[in-house]
């Protein structure tokens, strides 16, 4: 059966695409989850639209996500954390710590789900890897001193 997608659909496709799906699964989920229509003739000039907005929409996220890069690549990140007297740390440094000294260092606010990191337990300079779009990604440096 051929679908418009209404919204993002993993291992299905994006939005405005028009896909070809078996009976079952675009009757017992993805009409009632409101995901797809039938792509019927008016339908699927509809789609066209929305696959023109999505590419705009696209393109303009790429260009911020590039942005943003070139900001913060050129950075160090400073965080401090309690630590002992060998620089062990009393925790560890997550992406929700990263996130929020990068918003307070630079006023970028970043997503922590958007943001890898390797465990980090002892004082030091490290390197995270920010995915802000699905063609920009790029690492961050950060260093860990104790307080």
């Amino acid at each position: 059966m051929k679908v418009i997608l209404r919204s993002d659909v993993p291992t299905v496709g994006k939005r405005g695409d028009i896909c070809d799906v078996k009976d079952g699964y675009a009757r017992n989920f993805l009409f009632p989850k409101g995901l797809a229509i039938v792509a019927t003739d008016g339908a699927v000039s509809q789609a066209a639209a929305m696959r023109r907005a999505r590419d705009l929409r696209d393109a303009a996220d790429r260009e911020s996500a590039q942005t943003v890069a070139s900001a913060l690549v050129a950075t160090t990140i400073a965080l401090t954390a309690k630590a002992g007297a060998e620089g062990r740390l009393y925790g560890s440094i997550t992406t929700a710590d990263l996130a929020s000294a990068i918003e307070a260092q630079t006023g970028i606010v970043i997503d922590k789900r958007k943001l890898t990191i390797d465990t980090v337990k002892t004082t030091g300079t490290y390197s995270a890897t920010v995915r802000l779009h699905s063609d920009v990604q790029f690492p961050v440096s950060f260093t860990v001193s104790a307080r």
